[in-house]
């Protein structure tokens, strides 16, 4: 499956105590086959760290272009939401939302774990050197044992920030943005984990990427559009 597409949506978040499991039962059962039915999205992946303390879920979708993210399809759903959505969303805390434009990706498949490392440009003009460098960053940390995908996205905050009726249905919030994220994904997370030194050291050794924050997740269910159109 992948991440295909130029782009993707990337999202961390908590649930409020004692609202997991409807949670869950609604991500899979209607959100993420709303999400994937709308015309550009490609693939979806919903991302679950049971013990963490912060951001204990996570849902990347990947797109065609950062454009679908505030297509009029997509901003048609956000503006209408269901009954269900419209019950579980007061639930969500510590939400997080960025689209971003898809620069560089090394590896193939889908792994059964992934960490998200969101990194801020360390000055003006940061964006530019990254994109030149991007490819053989990821080529770099693909190279790590236990890594099989590398994806890295910039920021497109200006696409999801559109105010929208599931915005004003979740608590009002103000989680802290990011210019950067890599996605790495693997076999394990034992695999994750013990390659996130070496990859937090390349990234950060480009000289535009500075304050990591990482999260390490299991991949816990993933859809594709084809899924929803062999239906």
């Amino acid at each position: 499956m992948g991440l295909k597409g130029s782009a993707f949506l990337a999202i961390w978040h908590d649930i409020a105590e004692g609202g997991h499991e409807a949670y869950i039962e609604w991500h899979t059962r209607e959100h993420m086959p709303e999400r994937l039915s709308i015309p550009g999205f490609r693939t979806g992946k919903r991302l679950h760290a049971p013990q963490a303390d912060r951001h204990v879920f996570g849902t990347i979708y990947a797109a065609d272009d950062v454009e679908v993210f505030r297509s009029p399809a997509y901003l048609e759903r956000l503006n209408n939401p269901t009954r269900w959505t419209a019950e579980i969303a007061p639930s969500f805390q510590n939400f997080l939302r960025v689209a971003c434009d898809r620069v560089a990706s090394a590896g193939t498949g889908d792994g059964g774990s992934m960490a998200t490392l969101r990194f801020d440009f360390a000055e003006a003009g940061s964006g530019a050197v990254l994109r030149q460098a991007a490819q053989g960053l990821v080529e770099a940390v693909l190279a790590l044992p236990g890594v099989a995908c590398v994806h890295l996205g910039i920021a497109r905050s200006e696409v999801s920030g559109v105010r929208t009726r599931e915005t004003e249905l979740r608590s009002a919030m103000a989680e802290r943005g990011f210019d950067v994220v890599l996605l790495l994904e693997g076999a394990s997370r034992a695999g994750i984990e013990a390659a996130l030194t070496a990859a937090q050291q390349l990234a950060t050794t480009t000289g535009t990427l500075v304050a990591p924050r990482v999260d390490v997740y299991e991949t816990a269910f993933s859809l594709t559009s084809e899924d929803m159109q062999a239906q």
